[in-house]
């Protein structure tokens, strides 16, 4: 989305412009479908938070700061959170620690889709751990999928830094996650956001 159309979009949703939001929809849909479905790993159930991400985001546009960033990073959050939420809805831990799928979650791999969840939550913490710069970098290119060339201009740094605070961020996560982070950046051979 352009920063200079922002203000103006922001505007136009708290005017109820319905023409705003399908253009928000037409901007962001398949960025913010693919971040509901990493987290959910279900298509339907995806689309549901999607569907419920853009109609909070409309009911409640007049609280919309633009000083708080864009609208597209206030959507991605809205589904991130979402997405979270319907994760947490399925998923519970008995006293023991032990993990208990809701019976109705009867989505293929839901077992599997478990244990990469509590493996994420090491990487939440170690992303946490990181220093604000480099870990806005790795959100924007691993999780919203953009290129280096997007994250720099919406840091609105050179490419070079992108790639430095990547570079940083990623010998972190290694030392902090151990062999696991290796492996899983070691399959990244490609540009962050390239498979688009």
């Amino acid at each position: 989305m352009i920063v200079e159309d922002d203000a103006a979009l922001i505007a136009r949703l708290q005017a109820r412009d319905e023409r705003a939001l399908a253009e928000l929809y037409d901007a962001t849909s398949r960025r913010a479908f693919g971040l509901a479905y990493r987290i959910l790993g279900d298509g339907a159930a995806a689309e549901d938070v999607l569907q419920t991400a853009y109609l909070g985001l409309w009911e409640r546009a007049e609280e919309i700061d633009r000083s708080r960033g864009s609208v597209e990073s206030l959507l991605m959050t809205i589904v991130h959170r979402r997405a979270v939420d319907a994760v947490r809805a399925r998923v519970r831990r008995r006293e023991d620690g032990a993990i208990e799928v809701d019976p109705a979650d009867e989505t293929p791999g839901a077992a599997e889709r478990l244990v990469e969840r509590e493996a994420a939550g090491e990487v939440r913490a170690a992303l946490e751990a990181l220093p604000e710069t480099q870990r806005r970098v790795v959100l924007l290119a691993y999780f919203e999928g953009l290129t280096y060339r997007e994250v720099a201009e919406r840091e609105a740094v050179p490419v070079g830094t992108v790639k430095s605070r990547m570079r940083l961020a990623l010998e972190r996560l290694r030392e902090v996650l151990g062999p696991a982070a290796s492996t899983a950046s070691g399959r990244r051979r490609t540009e962050p956001g390239s498979a688009r």
